[in-house]
Parts: C-alpha cells; sequence; structure tokens
C-alpha cells in the first residue's frame, strides 16, 4: 500500500496543507518531548542500528525492535518537524518513497533535493531513513530493458543520498497493483520469479556501491488470492514466498540478494487484533510469526531478519476534525476508536518485540492521510494535533527500542 500519497501527488499535497493548521496550532498542542539531536554522530548510530539489525541471535542479547512509520510528509512539509513529529511518537524509523517510472533511469532533480532534505532532517532527529524505491504495475520492470532501467534509477538514488544505510526493492510485488503480470496463460506463477530477478540484479548493483547498505526485499501483501483469471491477480505471501524459493535454487546464487525480508501484516480491516492467528488461511499476519518463520526457512534455508514493513489500524474521525478531512470513506475498513488503536498497536509492538528475527515494525503513518479514501491510521489526526492513541504508542515504542519488553 506504500503507494496511497504518491498516487495521489499533487491534489493530495494541496490537501495536505489545507488540512494542517500550521505552527501556531501544532505548538498549541504541546510541545515535543524530544528535543532536535544534534547531526554529529548520527552516522555511526545508523550504522550501529543496520548492524544490530543484521546480526543474528547466536548467544547474545535479542536485538532491539526499532518502531517506526512509512511516512512522506518530510518531502513536502517542514522537514525537521516532521522528523520530530515522528520522533514525539517514539519512532525511530521512517520510510521514505521514491516511486520509478519507466523509463526513467534517473530521479528528477526535484525527487532528490526532496529526500535529500527528508534524510537530513532524519539524521538531526537521530531516526534511520529507509528509502523504498517501486513501481506500479504499469512500470512493472519485468523485461531486461526495463529491469536495467530500475536498477539505474535505485543506484543513482544511492549515490545521491550517500549516507542512506537501508533501501527497500519493490512494493508488494504479490499484488497485481503493483506487478503485473502476476500468473501466466496457463495459471503459473511468473511474478515472483520476475520480482526476484530484478531484486537479485538491484543487489548486486547497490552493493558495489556502497556495501554496507542493507537491502530489504519481499514487502508482500499480507494476503492474496492465488486464482489466476478471477479478479484483481495477486498471489498469498504464502504461495509468493514458496515461488521465490524455487527461483533462488534455481538460480543456484550462493547467498541470497536481500539482507532482511518485509511483509505487510495488515488486517483484514481495523476491527481485527494483531494476536489473530490464520490457522486455516494463505494470509499471514503479526501472531502468525512461526508460519512466516517456517516458510523462510523452506525457502531459502537460514531465514532472514525480518521487517514488518507496513501495519495500519484506521480509526474513527471525531466530528470536530471531519473537516480537515476530504472525501468518503470505504464502508469495509471499520476503524476503531483511538484507544482501540493504541490498544492494538501496542499488542503489534509486544508480539514483534519477542519474536526473535524481527527487527522492525512500521506503522502506516505518523499522520493520517486527509483523503478519507486512503488511510487514517496515523497517530495524529490529519491536522498534526495528537490522538488518544500517541503517548502510548509513543511509551510502548520506547520501551521496544530500549529492550524493556519482557518475553515470556
Amino acid at each position: 500500500m506504500l503507494g496511497r500519497k504518491e498516487a495521489a501527488g499533487a491534489t493530495r499535497r494541496r490537501a495536505l496543507r489545507r488540512a494542517r493548521l500550521g505552527g501556531a496550532e501544532f505548538a498549541a498542542a504541546g510541545p515535543s518531548r524530544w528535543r532536535r539531536a544534534p547531526a554529529a554522530g548520527a552516522a555511526a548510530f545508523v550504522a550501529l542500528l543496520v548492524a544490530l539489525s543484521l546480526g543474528g541471535c547466536g548467544g547474545s542479547p535479542r536485538p532491539a525492535l526499532l518502531v517506526g512509520a512509512v511516512e512522506d510528509a518530510a518531502k513536502w512539509d517542514p522537514p525537521v518537524p516532521s522528523m520530530e513529529r515522528a520522533r514525539r511518537a517514539g519512532f525511530g524509523v521512517i520510510v521514505l518513497s521514491a516511486v520509478w517510472s519507466a523509463p526513467e533511469r534517473a530521479p528528477a532533480p526535484s525527487q532528490v533535493a526532496e529526500l535529500r532534505r527528508a534524510v537530513a532532517a532524519a539524521a538531526k532527529t537521530k531516526i534511520v531513513p529507509i528509502v523504498a524505491v517501486y513501481s506500479f504495475a504499469r512500470s512493472t520492470p519485468r523485461t531486461s530493458a526495463r529491469r536495467s532501467e530500475f536498477v539505474a534509477f535505485a543506484s543513482a538514488l544511492l549515490r545521491s543520498l550517500p549516507t542512506l544505510r537501508y533501501m527497500s526493492i519493490g512494493n508488494e510485488p504479490n499484488s497485481g497493483v503493483f506487478w503485473m503480470p502476476q500468473f501466466s496463460s496457463s495459471g503459473a506463477d511468473v511474478a515472483a520469479s520476475a520480482y526476484y530477478t530484478l531484486l537479485a540484479q538491484a543487489y548486486g548493483a547497490l552493493k558495489a556501491i556502497e556495501p554496507r547498505l542493507a537491502v530489504i526485499g519481499g514487502s508482500l501483501a499480507s494476503r492474496g488470492s492465488d486464482r489466476p483469471g478471477v479478479g484483481m491477480a495477486s498471489h498469498s505471501p504464502t504461495d509468493f514466498i514458496e515461488a521465490l524459493g524455487r527461483a533462488f535454487r534455481a538460480s543456484h546464487a550462493s547467498r541470497l540478494p536481500m539482507d532482511l525480508f518485509s511483509l505487510h501484516p495488515y488486517p483484514a480491516d481495523s476491527s481485527i487484533p494483531p494476536t489473530i492467528v490464520h490457522r486455516h488461511s494463505t494470509t499471514i499476519g503479526i501472531a502468525d510469526y512461526p508460519r512466516l518463520v517456517s516458510l523462510l526457512r523452506g525457502a531459502f534455508g537460514a531465514p532472514p531478519p525480518i521487517i514488518y514493513g507496513e501495519y495500519g489500524i484506521n480509526t474513527v474521525i471525531p466530528p470536530d476534525k471531519r473537516h480537515f478531512y476530504e472525501g468518503h470513506r470505504p464502508r469495509s475498513i471499520d476503524p476503531v476508536s483511538a484507544a482501540t488503536q493504541a490498544e492494538y498497536y501496542v499488542e503489534a509492538i509486544r508480539l514483534a518485540a519477542c519474536q526473535p528475527l524481527v527487527r522492525m515494525l512500521l506503522f502506516f503513518h505518523v499522520t493520517d492521510e486527509p483523503l478519507l479514501s486512503g488511510l487514517q491510521s496515523g497517530v495524529f489526526y490529519a491536522n498534526n494535533t495528537p490522538k488518544r492513541s500517541l503517548a502510548t504508542v509513543a511509551r510502548w515504542a520506547r520501551r521496544a527500542e530500549s529492550r524493556q519488553i519482557s518475553c515470556r
């Protein structure tokens, strides 16, 4: 779902600016408890986190869980206040999107400038930035020429952001929204094998530029139909991981072309807590961790570290906030109260913190999207005022980062 904000483009940016009241009201909502961190030492801080995220458990203490969010606001709003808002929520990681469209071989100067501002603001606030490079289905890089263009684009981005230490390749390639075709005319998989080829090519090119970069692969949607020719084509994460494993083995590669594996464990609707186990389903949620690890082990041998790359629970919009939002909501999302959102987010943090291979849990977003066709799953309303969930989520996010969550 990463592309929602990018897809709306300039229209959404105007809506964001109309919805947010600016510095005066934000200041009135209460000062941030997080002072801006000095830039000095930020690179060492990020390097340490990369080392921890890639390290195995062995006999050493379990790595801290980093809690963060997918949030592009720092690209077009004042970047430092946007990152400080994330820090106020207890978040230590922010994912920034970089959408590729064929036949681009390099990002536009404006796109680079936006990302540089956001990455610099992340460093000032001691937030780890991740840049997610992906495309929509209309530009699926499934041919050799398109793959070369995509990899050239990602490589140019990395050269433009020399302090970057995490890059994600692709977004929900098991969904027809982001990758087409999913199946051949005979119903066989083609998406997983083609995505693996792209991932392997990108991995080699990016590591040649910056060996310290951690490449994130997968970023799979939590569910899919596995039914060629019926509705929007999609793979379940279960079938897609198995197909990735077949592609990996067929390549005879000596190592897996990703340093971390990402899953987007959204529930089917916001009324469903993260503790639900999908026992008789190909869906994978946060509580399905044992099955996810088993699938990764079967596909790749040693399972890689895991990121829960997108998770969100939509909240009800109070009547006094409704004028900060535009459009109409789908009835299918079943929004919950901010108190219930806090409960579910804490449950998600506690689960993820006690799953040995999980390194990050990323919510979608810091701040609600003002367009009701998007997601209102942030811990701030669209005008940047805090939800009731903010303080609770921030407290538990900090506990996770400092290893203060007890696992029994």
